[in-house]
């Protein structure tokens, strides 16, 4: 353990936070996500949820400030009703960042596809629908 540190980082993620530079992107992915078919690196965060991981993450994590939007979402599928985790994953991002952080929304093959290209994908047990959720590191 060590001072400063939110328990919830495993050492695995707190090495690669520390590994990833300006501009690499990570995924924050919920229980129904293809995590494993996706990941170049795979970080294992079953028992967590994905909005106690991002708090913990921000805490020493910079947003990217150089492009529109640092945080991007999977948007829903037309008809499937708008996410209550949504809110508060803004709520989060506003008390964490040092930004004012915009955030995007991805359509779900779009978000795949950028998830194949992510630093890492770190899977949770989070059961909200729609609660994958892309970070920008940025500079401090």
């Amino acid at each position: 353990m060590l001072k400063g540190i939110p328990s919830i980082l495993s050492p695995d993620l707190i090495k690669t936070l520390m590994e990833m530079g300006h501009g690499d992107e990570i995924v924050l992915a919920d229980g129904n996500f293809p995590a494993a078919s996706n990941a170049h690196h795979l970080i294992n965060a079953q028992g967590h949820g994905t909005k106690e991981l991002l708090k913990a993450i921000l805490a020493l994590f910079p947003l990217d400030t150089y492009v529109a939007s640092p945080v991007m979402l999977m948007d829903t599928v037309e008809g499937d009703p708008r996410p209550d985790i949504w809110d508060e994953y803004g709520k989060i991002i506003t008390e964490t960042s040092d930004s004012d952080a915009k955030i995007e929304k991805l359509e779900r093959y779009e978000f795949y596809s950028r998830s194949r290209n992510a630093y890492v994908i770190v899977a949770t047990s989070e059961r909200s629908p729609y609660a994958n959720i892309i970070l920008k590191k940025g500079v401090l």
